[in-house]
């Protein structure tokens, strides 16, 4: 069995021919071939060839960065499952992060999302299991389960004591794009970046556009997007461009590179924009971000981003696949935000405005005899709209700034 792998190993190595492998190639696997053959021989538990060479093929790529990673066929196929839109579990996109399992973000409308959970939070026990260099898989395996059922989960919030928390296992639709109206500005909330982002964002613009009032300018809502699909960023970007780059890839060589530009059409006409971004605002958000940034074409507000600037494909290796990096992305400035993040142009905090309501005031309602006013429409969708913005420090300071942008102009 060993044999075999040394000689796979080889042929993977040198595609060209097996002399193409040099004398430290040799040297290397001898090693692996010695490592192996202890472990299999003496690990205190016994190990399947295939067991081993899975582990082997694991530490392999996660030792190069947190995004690769082998997937058996059990693995792969729950890729391709959570890929369709729908799957059960608590809605929260997860990573590895020193031993921990660290929350990227949550999803809009899931159990972890109406729970509190917040990018950046730290997982450290699953139903008082510790997660100290549990893998993804093995994570998300216990997070799954009947939809239903409840899962305690512990967590670490900066400076404060560990907490638990109690999250019911839901049905898990991702949404992709949400929109409303708030204060005369239109509100384009983009959740996730699937196959139907674009297509939703644009029914959206013309929903609103063409209704009785159209908005005065837009918020981009891409706080806590934890990014998806390359080739919708680009056509999102390109929705609020009119030309120029929106993102470049390189890979190891220099020829390596490709790049992305905007096609003539901004469907919102110039209208002020503004984008908000958080601690949960990852990958694809931050292509649209930085674009968007880079060319002027909209204020960035909120907190920096993730810093997740690197590129993984997916590439099927007999039942299996391996998840690899093989590029960073670039923004039209030429900046990487790898471990960086996009800087906002504003920096608004997460906070919950207090509106103090206990002063003493006097208007014409009071007046014992005041005439009634029978006109009540909007009043109902008027308060709607304080109560979220009351609840959303961010959103309103970026309603408030589209409104002051559309003055200026």
């Amino acid at each position: 069995m060993l044999k075999h792998i040394l000689i796979f190993l080889f042929a993977f190595h040198a595609p060209s021919s097996f002399a193409d492998t040099t004398k430290e190639t040799y040297r290397q696997l001898s090693i692996f071939n010695e490592v192996y053959n202890r472990v299999k021989n003496q690990y205190v538990e016994e190990l399947t060839d295939k067991e081993l060479v899975e582990k082997a093929l694991n530490g392999m790529l996660q030792a190069l960065d947190p995004h690769s990673s082998y997937m058996n066929e059990e693995v792969f196929k729950e890729m391709q499952e959570d890929t369709s839109g729908t799957f059960g579990g608590l809605g929260i996109e997860i990573t590895t992060d020193k031993g921990f399992i660290k929350i990227i973000s949550p999803i809009d409308d899931t159990p972890a999302f109406e729970a509190g959970i917040q990018a950046g939070d730290y997982i450290t026990h699953l139903n008082g299991e510790s997660v100290v260099d549990m893998n993804l898989k093995e994570a998300i395996d216990i997070m799954r389960g009947e939809v239903g059922t409840s899962i305690t989960i512990t967590i670490i919030r900066g400076s404060e004591e560990p907490f638990d928390v109690e999250l019911i296992r839901d049905t898990i639709k991702m949404a992709s794009v949400k929109h409303r109206v708030l204060n005369d500005v239109g509100v384009l909330r983009v959740s996730t970046f699937n196959e139907q982002t674009t297509s939703g964002l644009k029914e959206s613009i013309q929903e609103l556009e063409e209704s009785e009032n159209p908005p005065i300018g837009y918020v981009l809502d891409l706080r806590n997007n934890p990014g998806g699909l390359l080739t919708e960023s680009v056509s999102v970007s390109d929705v609020f461009l009119e030309e120029g780059e929106i993102v470049s890839i390189r890979g190891r060589e220099k020829k390596d590179v490709q790049v992305f530009s905007a096609k003539k059409g901004d469907l919102i006409n110039q209208k002020p924009l503004v984008v908000l971004i958080n601690e949960g605002s990852a990958s694809a958000s931050e292509i649209v971000a930085g674009a968007l940034q880079d060319h002027d074409r909209a204020v960035i507000m909120g907190m920096k981003s993730f810093g997740k600037g690197s590129v993984q494909t997916i590439v099927p290796i007999d039942s299996g696949a391996i998840r690899l990096t093989i590029a960073k992305y670039y923004t039209p400035s030429g900046d990487s935000i790898q471990a960086v993040g996009i800087e906002p142009d504003v920096v608004v905090p997460r906070a919950e405005l207090n509106i103090i309501d206990n002063y003493f005031t006097f208007r014409e309602s009071d007046y014992q005899d005041a005439l009634d006013n029978e006109t009540t429409d909007g009043s109902e969708e008027e308060a709607t709209s304080t109560d979220i913005l009351e609840k959303d420090y961010q959103l309103s300071r970026a309603v408030d700034a589209v409104k002051t942008i559309a003055v200026l102009n």
